[in-house]
């Protein structure tokens, strides 16, 4: 069940890039980005009073616990300067990437409390394949200028940092549960938007009070996103951090490639290949270990 809810996360982030991409074309990065937050926040608030879970732990915490709504907007901005100065294939790649590197630091030496998941030679599979679907997506990168170069660090760290966000997420949603974990993650994110908002050079926020859009579809990136830490709160302590990434990656790209031929008529091959190649890496992995824990089974009952 938790590597169909690890895929299922990438299938809301797929979505969700989609829809935040519509809204940020009518309102602009910063405000559509605080538009997100608010209709999260009041969405899993909702969600959680119907549940009738408390919004907030009942003991205190560690002021880190509560930071990844904050660490969370830079991933945004990240992808958004990144966007148009190298191509959408290679920040995908390159957040791979970045999420692989933390994710494996995590699995081996426990980080941030995390149940430690040591590498195993078995999983060298679905490293060379994770690695190879990076090279193959690496399609524009060669003798890039410095813009470029810039957007190539900021793709890696914002994988760094998808890493870290569902890890503290996580940690915070051991105390306050899935869905109110995910009502404070975007609690805290949404001053930070505002501020970002109010203050950023050019930003138009008079915007904000226009008829709301007949494209209301446009509006679900909340939901999207509150959908998404809530899934990562339950899977994040279930599975190793490295085969989440996996998994939620392969379906966030096919998704995504769904979604490119059906609304924009486009469909790029390297993204296809790149994403089959880790697809497959992750098939033979999980197959392996199911292999080997039947077998182990077998040996018991002996």
């Amino acid at each position: 069940m938790y590597n169909f809810l690890a895929l299922l996360s990438g299938v809301f982030i797929a979505l969700m890039v989609a829809v935040n991409g519509d809204l940020t074309a009518i309102y602009g990065n910063y405000n559509a980005t605080f538009i997100v937050h608010v209709i999260a926040v009041i969405f899993a608030f909702a969600f959680s009073k119907l549940g009738r879970k408390k919004l907030f732990p009942r003991k205190k915490l560690p002021l880190w616990f509560y930071s990844a709504g904050a660490f969370g907007i830079f991933s945004v901005f990240f992808s958004n300067y990144a966007f148009g100065k190298i191509s959408l294939t290679s920040i995908l790649a390159l957040n791979l990437f970045g999420q692989t590197v933390f994710s494996l630091l995590i699995d081996n030496l426990g980080l941030f409390g995390m149940e430690k998941h040591p590498f195993k030679k078995s999983s060298l599979i679905g490293l060379a394949f994770s690695l190879t679907g990076v090279a193959v997506m690496m399609d524009d990168v060669a003798g890039a200028d410095l813009a470029a170069l810039i957007a190539i660090i900021l793709s890696f760290v914002t994988g760094l940092n998808t890493v870290l966000t569902r890890s503290i997420n996580a940690r915070l949603s051991e105390h306050a549960g899935a869905m109110p974990g995910s009502f404070i993650n975007h609690l805290v994110g949404l001053p930070f938007t505002l501020v970002l908002a109010l203050a950023m050079p050019g930003n138009d926020m008079t915007n904000l009070t226009q008829r709301p859009d007949p494209q209301f579809w446009i509006y679900l990136g909340g939901v999207l996103g509150v959908l998404v830490v809530f899934v990562m709160n339950i899977t994040v302590p279930k599975i190793s951090s490295f085969r989440l990434t996996l998994l939620a990656f392969v379906g966030q790209v096919f998704v995504g490639i769904a979604i490119d031929l059906i609304v924009k008529h486009d469909f790029s091959h390297v993204t296809f290949y790149g994403g089959l190649i880790v697809a497959a890496g992750v098939g033979f992995n999980i197959l392996n270990e199911y292999l080997q824990t039947s077998r182990k089974k077998r040996e018991g009952k002996q």
